[in-house]
């Protein structure tokens, strides 16, 4: 027996709104409900209230009402036949919709092979490789040891023990995959007994487990490119984990960390450095000697160098991967006072020290300005 028309059974045209829908479910659902009918009308009435009760769950789903719009009943009952219900019925529409959710969660390379069987691309792999400051600003080759597959030599790939072979995999038939259906939605996905490969493998060999490959280790030659920083990634194409099914094998990213300098500091292409000097160096001037990358450097202080005075020395810092010259040293000055005294150097400097008060204040302008602007914050 045919179905009767969801919107004639609640008696609402086709572009009634959400809520006419609502208005004509409950007003139907009071009349039809079982414990308003009693007697001969009873059975009658429950019938009724079921229909009109399953009317209303699919018209008032926006999705269950779209899918009822275009195709019927067959849109939302995959009991039925014609457009809408089994894998014939449903037609090109139904495939298509299976071949896009299989290619969303087939995994990164997705497709089919010639067999049917899912396709993935190996995962992608990571190396952290700790580097010296002068490495990074020079560049350097060298090399790793990474995780490979071999095939497996007692069952040459084929993962089973020797003496028997894989079988076709009942649950998908050796296609690889499985179809779920709700509605009119035909969901693809990998075979969850044989993993998208279409085979199963009653006896797996003992030397792989299975697999068909057997994981080594292998040596891999490695270029680092000079002005490289920290945190950058080299990337490896084809040195990650192998794919599946004849999938693309992934990639390996090499992540640079730099070991902290015991002089320098780095940021970006400019490098900056802490230089101490003597107070009387400071105060009487004098050229220091400046360490950079692999040679030295000399600064002229002149008489009088404050402690924090920065000196700029250009062109003396790293060239970065993509810089066209390279970046400069900022050598921070720090001024030292002496320790350790003996008593005569202590006598030394307070008669120094009281030559400088005879002197006023033409010594230490920065102290009396100082001493000004305390005097005046309490007053």
């Amino acid at each position: 027996m045919a179905k009767r028309d969801y919107y004639e059974i609640l008696g609402v045209a086709k572009n009634a709104s959400d809520d006419d829908i609502k208005k004509a479910y409950r007003k139907l659902a009071m009349k039809y409900h079982p414990d308003r009918n009693q007697g001969d009308e009873a059975k009658k009435a429950e019938e009724k209230f079921k229909e009109v009760k399953e009317a209303y769950e699919m018209l008032s789903d926006a999705q269950k009402r779209a899918a009822y719009d275009q195709y019927g009943h067959a849109g939302v009952d995959p009991n039925m036949g014609g457009r809408g219900a089994g894998p014939e019925g449903f037609g090109g529409f139904a495939e298509a919709f299976g071949d896009i959710f299989g290619d969303i969660f087939g995994g990164a390379a997705g497709g089919r092979r010639g067999g049917g069987q899912q396709v993935y691309r190996g995962s992608d792999l990571s190396y952290a490789m700790e580097i010296t400051l002068e490495e990074a600003a020079a560049g350097k080759e060298t090399q790793i040891r990474i995780p490979s597959w071999e095939g497996c030599e007692t069952c040459h790939g084929s993962g089973a023990k020797p003496g028997t072979s894989p079988k076709t995999c009942p649950t998908c038939s050796g296609s690889g995959t499985v179809h779920l259906r709700q509605g009119f939605f035909s969901i693809q996905q990998s075979c969850p007994h044989c993993h998208g490969s279409g085979k199963i493998i009653p006896e797996p060999c003992p030397t792989c487990g299975g697999a068909g490959k057997i994981k080594r280790q292998k040596t891999l030659e490695v270029k680092i490119p000079a002005g490289i920083n920290e945190g950058m990634r080299i990337r490896s194409a084809g040195n990650g984990e192998p794919g599946t099914n004849g999938g693309p094998p992934g990639d390996l990213y090499i992540e640079i960390r730099i070991k902290p300098h015991e002089i320098f500091e780095r940021d970006g292409d400019d490098l900056h450095c802490t230089v101490p000097v003597g107070m009387t160096t400071a105060a009487l001037g004098g050229t220091i000697e400046v360490p950079t990358l692999g040679s030295k450097a000399e600064i002229e202080l002149p008489e009088g160098t404050q402690h924090g005075k920065t000196f700029r020395l250009r062109g003396k810092g790293i060239k970065g991967i993509r810089s066209s010259y390279p970046g400069d040293l900022y050598a921070h000055i720090t001024v030292e006072t002496p320790v350790k005294l003996t008593e005569h150097q202590r006598k030394l400097l307070r008669e120094l020290e009281e030559s400088f008060r005879k002197g006023g204040d033409r010594h230490s302008p920065n102290a009396k300005s100082w001493t000004d602007r305390v005097k005046d914050l309490f007053k």
